[in-house]
């Protein structure tokens, strides 16, 4: 750039710039994390049921379960009709409305209030949960598990549970559900609901018989057919939990492709569930007992059946006459980050907060995202919020980037004399460089110093990235204009003039108005300085704007927006600088010469 006469250090610059993209698009979370789940040898008995299900079976521990994940029911009607078709009671609150499932008293009807499928305020809320037998069946349930060799009889998926006529499930309102096994246990399940997205499910078994009985109580998740995700390296769909010494596993559908593949933990703590882009179901065992978490897939390739389950340790021991209770909670709703935050620190639940995937540099993204959060509250706009903290980290960096520009503006005095030793040394490349090195020494200039504020700028530039792409906090949020959703592309295209032509471009010519604002922000700041001599890092150069601009059009339109925004404030914070250090800023001129260098090429003889 200021010392456009090095190869060495136009190339530097070529390079930071082409890794700065393939970082984004290449590097991202390509499942480290599977080496964090190395699984123990399923040693433990399954129990199948005529349907299909199935649960852990501890060594020593229960000897037969109730059905849990029903691989065997086939899709039998669309979610309305099988909704009537089973007794329910209904969930209100409100983020969330749907039904509890008396039948197996299953949570499985949920929608999202205040989240809606696309931009458009009319379309059909987002749906979470629908029971089984319905299409894409995602759904959650509590129960109990006898211990071996006990001919214990215990809730199932079956059962019908009892409830108050005219119930309602409501943040006021619990939910207290009955059932008499008839071999003298009074089964008691309470469920009650915040006013955000968490379930408390309380469960009491009273014995009235004349014999100690010993239960392990168990939940689970379980989701019919692969749903439809964003396949993004960078961001985790799928199974996942955070399970004591294990740590953050991430499991994704295809590691269970095979039927009857299973994952088993021993844990003192944690949580485990089924995570899509903005949206979980979760479960949070009780986490003073320890329990066995699995990951697994209960079904078929044609149908298959994935699952997240628990299953206490420890067994509950009732005496006779006597009540006992265990408690287990249920997040099923909206990947908030502040709600997420706010149940972690409440509940005491580890590392809760990774719910959400903040990546690799969770330590930078994070924080990125609190920023972004604190400056939307002041100014009611997520794309105002960008611009405010773009301003604020190139403040936090200007200290390096002023050193940088001011090192690049030396090297461009130091223009004629590096000129001089070319014309000295033609043939001799070696001495050149040499002599070029000591010239820099004497004049206490970095030739890479122009690469810094490139290279420094990508880890935020990811991390932003991840901001936009994955919390929820973003979807649907809007700029101006024509930019109501920051984190989908910008929806315009040259190609069809902005709308003008009755036309939808394929994707790869959707070049909005902010990518192209971006790469003319990106060829401006390149002009400020001289091309290269060299051809072909000229070359480079002059289409690397281009080559953005066609790359970045289909990333989300706040990365975008933030990029040609950064690139605005660089040109501004160079054109100062250099003019500071009494340098000529050239870009007039430098442009006159980029358009010579591409005549000259248009008229050189091919193969030449």
């Amino acid at each position: 750039m200021g010392g456009g006469e090095n190869r060495e250090f136009m190339l530097a610059i070529a390079l930071c710039a082409v890794v700065l993209v393939m970082w984004q698009v290449f590097v991202g979370l390509p499942t480290v994390e599977k080496e964090q789940a190395r699984q123990q040898t399923v040693e433990q008995q399954t129990q199948t049921n005529p349907d299909g299900t199935s649960i852990p079976q501890p060594k020593g521990n229960p000897s037969s379960v109730p059905g849990v994940a029903d691989a065997a029911v086939p899709t039998v009607g669309n979610r309305d009709t099988v909704l009537a078709a089973s007794s329910r009671v209904p969930i209100r609150t409100p983020k969330l409305s749907g039904s509890v499932n008396l039948t197996g008293a299953r949570i499985d009807d949920l929608l999202l209030i205040g989240y809606r499928e696309t931009v458009d305020p009319d379309s059909p809320l987002i749906t979470l949960l629908s029971p089984s037998g319905s299409r894409n069946a995602f759904y959650a349930s509590f129960g109990w598990v006898a211990a071996k060799g006990a001919k214990t009889a215990v809730p199932g998926s079956k059962t019908v549970w009892s409830a108050r006529a005219g119930a309602e499930l409501t943040p006021d309102a619990p939910l207290t559900l009955t059932w008499d096994n008839g071999g003298g246990l009074i089964f008691k399940r309470t469920i009650s609901v915040d006013d955000n997205y968490l379930f408390t499910v309380d469960d009491a078994v009273e014995n009235r018989t004349s014999g100690t009985v010993l239960l392990h109580s168990f939940g689970l998740v379980s989701r019919h057919g692969k749903p439809d995700i964003a396949g993004f390296y960078i961001l985790h769909e799928g199974l996942i939990g955070v399970l004591g010494e294990e740590g953050l596993l991430e499991v994704d559908y295809d590691d269970l492709e095979d039927e009857d593949k299973i994952q088993s933990h021993e844990t003192p703590n944690g949580w485990l569930g089924i995570t899509d882009k903005y949206w979980a179901v979760t479960l949070i065992p009780n986490q003073s007992s320890p329990f066995l978490g699995r990951f697994g897939n209960h079904g078929s390739n044609e149908q298959p059946v994935y699952q997240t389950d628990f299953l206490s340790r420890n067994a509950v021991e009732i005496a006779p006459g006597s009540i006992t209770k265990t408690t287990n909670r249920l997040f099923a709703g909206t990947k908030v980050v502040s709600t997420i935050d706010a149940y972690q620190e409440k509940f005491g639940i580890a590392n809760f907060e990774l719910l959400i995937d903040w990546g690799w540099f969770y330590f930078i993204t994070k924080p990125l995202f609190q920023v972004i959060d604190f400056f939307y509250k002041l100014v009611g706009n997520f794309g105002l919020a960008i611009l405010a903290v773009t301003v604020l980290i190139k403040l936090i960096f200007l200290p390096l980037a002023n050193k940088s520009y001011a090192s690049m503006s030396k090297m461009k005095k130091l223009q004629p004399e590096v000129t001089k030793l070319r014309e000295r040394y033609p043939d001799d490349r070696q001495k050149m460089q040499q002599e070029m090195m000591e010239l820099y020494k004497k004049e206490k200039v970095n030739p890479m110093s122009g690469c810094w504020p490139i290279m420094i700028q990508i880890p935020v530039f990811f991390a932003l990235y991840k901001v936009l792409f994955g919390t929820i906090e973003m979807r649907h949020a809007p700029f101006f204009g024509w930019i109501q959703d920051l984190s989908a592309p910008d929806p315009t295209s040259l190609f069809n003039l902005f709308g003008l032509i009755p036309w939808a471009p394929p994707s790869f010519l959707m070049i909005g108005i902010w990518p192209i604002l971006m790469g003319i922000t990106m060829f401006i700041q390149m002009r400020l300085n001289p091309p290269p001599p060299d051809p072909t890092q000229a070359m480079i150069f002059n289409w690397m704007p281009l080559f953005f601009t066609f790359l970045l059009a289909t990333f989300p339109a706040g990365l975008i927006i933030y990029w040609a925004w950064n690139n605005f404030l660089s040109i501004v914070q160079q054109y100062i600088i250099m003019r500071r250090h009494g340098v000529k800023v050239e870009l007039w001129d430098n442009m006159k010469a980029m358009f010579a260098f591409v005549k000259k090429l248009s008229k050189k003889p091919s193969g030449t």
